[in-house]
Formats: structure tokens, C-alpha cells, sequence
């Protein structure tokens, strides 16, 4: 299998992070865009979302993920950028959002509120991983 050093893998985790909120938050906004009423106080909904998501999910899952990732060897499966349970936890969170969404169970309003806010978070917690990567680079 394809070994990669741990620079490298938190690149790949920042880079997957963002790219799983850009797909989110464009989903977030052609809905907000289909439902635009409430605007304002849809924003600060939104802005809510995103600091809980931020502060007391995505956040403590960068700090567990990057000093994870700082014990590993030089050498490592291209994957290894979440463990296990990180992997299951995505394939959960990945399955229940689509399914929730098709299934009509929540309305236009909350998912544009909610993307939005989630996917902000995402992409900050990527950039954070990206970060770390290149202070790794420098030392």
C-alpha cells in the first residue's frame, strides 16, 4: 500500500475536511437561496451552529486527530488520517445527512441554517489541519 509521512497526512485531513465543508456548504447556500426569507436572523443561526460545531465537536477532534497523527511512525497507510472509529463516525454522519435531507424530514429553512453553519466549521477545522502540516514542513 501507498505510505505516506505524517506531514502528508495531516495535508490529506485538511484537504478532505474542506472538501467535505465546500460540498456541504453548496448545498447550504442553493438552499438558503431557494428560501430566503428571515435572512438575518438566519445568519446569526447560522453563526450559532457554527460556533457550537467549531468549539465543541470539530475543534477537540483536531486536537485528538493531529497529536494522534504526531505519534505515528514516518511511514504510514494513506488513510491513517482518522482511525477507526473517525472513519465510521464520517460514513455515520455522511449517510444520516443524506438520507435526512431526501427524505423531506427537515425543512428547506434548517438545512440552509445548518449547512451553512456546519460547513464553515469543517472548513476552518481543515484549514487548522493544513496549518499543522505546515508547521510540521518548518521544523
Amino acid at each position: 500500500m501507498f505510505r505516506v509521512n505524517k506531514q502528508i497526512l495531516l495535508f490529506i485531513a485538511g484537504c478532505v475536511w474542506i472538501i467535505a465543508g465546500v460540498n456541504i456548504l453548496r448545498i447550504g447556500i442553493l438552499t438558503w437561496m431557494h428560501d430566503a426569507h428571515y435572512s438575518v436572523l438566519k445568519i446569526g443561526e447560522a453563526v450559532i451552529v457554527f460556533l457550537l460545531f467549531l468549539n465543541f465537536v470539530f475543534l477537540r477532534l483536531f486536537r485528538k486527530h493531529s497529536h494522534r497523527i504526531s505519534q505515528k511512525g514516518e511511514k504510514n497507510c494513506l488513510f491513517s488520517f482518522f482511525d477507526a472509529k473517525g472513519w465510521i463516525v464520517m460514513i455515520f454522519m455522511i449517510t444520516l445527512g443524506v438520507g435526512i435531507r431526501h427524505s423531506g424530514l427537515l425543512p428547506d429553512s434548517f438545512i440552509s441554517v445548518f449547512y451553512t453553519g456546519l460547513s464553515s466549521a469543517l472548513i476552518i477545522t481543515g484549514i487548522l489541519f493544513l496549518i499543522q502540516g505546515i508547521k510540521r514542513q518548518k521544523q
